[in-house]
């Protein structure tokens, strides 16, 4: 019997020291592993020592200080670490109980005999060792990288359970006096523990998601400004044709004067006027940036014969950012065209009616467009009913919140109306 107690006192030893160990993210060297192995070796033969000298209630009174303490020790100094290292231990003598807890009701079941634990204890520790060093361990290692904050967070509740076990079980007998403040202290902190946790998760989910729509706005922007480069290149293109073309249309010009033909000449004229002006920006307001997105947009309306009617009086300076001003207009004014090409497309009405002004240092704009569908509305929200599609609303939602400001979107005698005050 005191050879099996011996044996399982030595197992519980290796493997809580292996899996403290295993806990903290050490970088082991060569001489690192012998100092672990050495330190390993030594500890257990002082445990053993004591076996003999020591009787086993006094052993666990003592075990924090023969064990615990010199073995975060040592993890401090190999990890370079001060706090983690504490965590660890804590941590893998709460494992412990897991092997504890089987070995109970394993021998509760069979017949209740110490021996039968005993035995069990010995028998789980290999493979519970095993299972916990591929499960748990990284995890835990990734942890020690965190914030002192999140580090204390996840080691509260193994100080928690080391201080109320030592307290109650080993040092009093508190735990078997039937206390209820006792009895109750460990089902408190495991309550505490799940609305913290809660909260941390709820925090970490609003981050999460947060940071989700920063870098969905911060896509759109890149795709909105891959789309002004690309209407930048083809004016450029096409004033490269212009100039190319400039000395042809002077010999032309030339030809009509010489000839007198003045009327073909003036005609000739006009036309290249008109050419020229359909290329050039149209000024809706003192903004360059919102001319320069308005501007493109009618472009694209009057390609594909949808009627615009754009009312703007943005000041040079406004109170929005230019990127977060380019994702509400080009979202919004993209939304409104795909909607119109599809109104073109069944033969039905296809008009936008865009509303924008500054006043108060508040920006207001209302886009209005038609709209014969039925459209699905989620807390104000319209739901996308095609995979892909919805990342330009998420993004209009994102900059307005950001701005602390207000957005709806309604339906309204066949028309979809966005409304944007921030």
């Amino acid at each position: 019997m005191k050879v099996v107690w011996l044996l399982n006192n030595t197992s519980v030893g290796v493997f809580g020291i292996i899996l403290s160990a295993a806990y903290c993210d050490i970088l082991w060297t060569q001489p690192k592993r012998r100092i672990f192995a050495v330190s390993l070796v030594v500890l257990l033969l002082f445990q053993g020592i004591c076996c003999f000298f020591v009787n086993p209630a006094m052993i666990q009174k003592i075990y924090p200080v023969i064990t615990h303490f010199p073995l975060a020790i040592l993890l401090c100094i190999l990890s370079r670490r001060r706090f983690w290292p504490v965590v660890s231990v804590l941590t893998a003598y709460l494992c412990c109980q897991i092997r504890r807890w089987l070995a109970l009701l394993f021998s509760f079941v069979l017949s209740g005999d110490l021996l039968a634990q005993n035995i069990t204890e010995l028998v789980l520790t290999l493979p519970l060792l095993l299972l916990l060093l591929r499960l748990i361990a990284p995890s835990m290692r990734s942890i020690s990288h965190s914030t002192g904050a999140v580090q204390f967070q996840f080691g509260l509740m193994p100080m928690l359970y080391y201080g109320f076990d030592y307290l109650t079980r080993i040092y009093t007998d508190l735990l078997l006096e039937d206390a209820l403040v006792v009895l109750e202290f460990m089902p408190f902190v495991c309550c505490m523990s799940y609305l913290v946790y809660v909260l941390y998760s709820s925090e970490a989910e609003r981050a999460r998601s947060q940071l989700e729509q920063t870098k969905t706005s911060l896509n759109i922007q890149i795709a909105q400004a891959v789309r002004e480069i690309e209407i930048l290149r083809e004016s450029q293109k096409k004033a490269s044709a212009y100039r190319h073309d400039l000395r042809h249309h002077m010999q032309f010009l030339s030809s009509c004067i010489a000839g007198d033909r003045l009327e073909q000449a003036q005609a000739y004229i006009r036309e290249i006027c008109s050419e020229t002006e359909a290329g050039k920006v149209t000024v809706f307001c003192e903004n360059e940036a919102a001319n320069l997105i308005l501007s493109s947009f009618a472009g694209r309306a009057e390609e594909h014969g949808i009627s615009i009617r754009i009312r703007a009086a943005f000041p040079r300076i406004i109170s929005v950012s230019e990127s977060d001003l380019c994702v509400l207009l080009s979202n919004a004014l993209e939304n409104a065209l795909h909607a119109c090409q599809r109104q073109k497309k069944e033969g039905r009405t296809a008009e936008i009616d865009v509303l924008a002004y500054e006043k108060n240092h508040k920006l207001f704009l209302q886009i209005v467009n038609s709209c014969d569908r039925d459209i699905t509305f989620s807390r104000g929200i319209p739901v996308a009913d095609r995979p892909g599609h919805g990342i330009g609303v998420r993004s209009i939602c994102a900059v307005v919140e950001r701005y602390g400001g207000m957005y709806t979107f309604s339906v309204a005698d066949h028309r979809f109306i966005l409304r944007i005050s921030m």
